[in-house]
C-alpha cells in the first residue's frame, strides 16, 4: 500500500531535500573542558545560514575554535570565560549549578558535555528557576521546567535577533528561500486536498478524511500517518 508520500520522499534523502550544509559557518558546540575553566576571545559575530540567531567565533588560549550563538550585548573583541569561576555576564559559559536563579540562559545541554541542545533560536531564553541538590530547574521558552543535572553548561544572556520575525515576508518567493536555507518543508499542502494516490486522507468530498486518524499499529509506511500511536483523541471531558 506505498504512496508517493512526501515524507517517504524526504526520508530517502534525495539532492532535493537536503539541506546545503556545506554553506553553514560550522556546528553549534561547545568544547570539551575540565570545569577549571578557560578564557576565549570572540574574534567575529557572523550570519549562518542554518541559524535564525547571529554566531560568535569564538578563540580559545590554546588556539581551538569554536561556534556559540551570541547573545545580546557582546562585541567582537570581547573575553569570553568558561567554567565554575567565570562571571555571571553576558557571553560567558558556566555549569548551571553555578549560575543564579533568575539569570536568563541560551543554548544549555540536556547532559553534561554534550555542546548545547537548547534554547537556540533568535530572542529565546530560559530562565534558572531552583537549586535542587546536584539538580537545577530550568524554565524553558515554552513555560515547561525541566530539571537537569548541574554540571550542564550554559550561555548567559539573552540570544541576540529578537526582532527577527517584526518585519513581514512580503514575497512568496522569499519565504520559499528562506525555508530552502534549512531544508523546511514549504509550501505545505494539506492532506484532505490531496488526490487519493497521494494521501490515504486525500480524495473524497470537501475536508472529509473518511477514516479514523489513528492507523494499524501494524500498517505499512504508506498508510501511517495521522495520529501515530495517540495516547487519547477526541474532545477532553471537562
Amino acid at each position: 500500500m506505498g504512496k508517493p508520500l512526501i515524507q517517504q520522499r524526504r526520508g530517502k534523502g534525495s539532492i532535493n531535500f537536503r539541506a546545503p550544509s556545506h554553506r553553514y559557518a560550522g556546528a553549534l558546540k561547545y568544547p570539551s573542558y575540565a570545569l577549571g575553566g578557560t578564557k576565549g576571545k570572540v574574534q567575529k559575530l557572523m550570519h549562518s545560514t542554518g541559524f535564525t540567531a547571529p554566531l560568535a567565533k569564538i578563540r580559545l588560549q590554546n588556539g581551538d575554535i569554536f561556534f556559540n550563538v551570541a547573545p545580546e550585548k557582546i562585541i567582537e573583541g570581547q573575553d569570553i570565560h568558561l567554567g565554575i569561576d567565570a562571571a555571571v555576564v553576558e557571553g560567558n559559559i558556566l555549569p548551571l549549578a553555578k549560575i543564579p536563579e533568575g539569570t536568563p540562559i541560551c543554548n544549555i545541554e540536556i547532559e553534561p558535555g554534550d555542546g548545547g541542545k537548547m534554547v537556540r533560536s533568535a530572542g529565546s531564553n530560559a530562565r534558572v528557576m531552583h537549586h535542587i541538590g546536584g539538580k537545577v530547574s530550568v524554565l524553558l521558552p515554552s513555560k515547561q521546567e525541566k530539571v537537569l543535572d548541574g554540571r550542564a553548561r550554559a550561555t548567559i544572556g539573552i540570544v541576540a535577533a529578537s526582532g527577527r520575525k517584526d518585519k513581514p515576508v512580503l514575497k512568496a518567493g522569499k519565504k520559499f528561500f528562506m525555508m530552502r536555507a534549512t531544508n523546511r518543508l514549504w509550501p505545505r499542502t494539506s492532506a484532505v486536498k490531496m488526490n487519493a494516490i497521494e494521501h490515504p486522507f486525500g480524495g473524497g468530498r470537501g475536508k472529509v478524511i473518511g477514516k479514523p486518524k489513528t492507523p494499524p499499529r501494524f500498517a505499512p509506511p504508506g498508510r501511517k500517518v495521522g495520529l501515530l500511536h495517540a495516547r487519547r483523541t477526541g474532545r477532553k471531558k471537562k
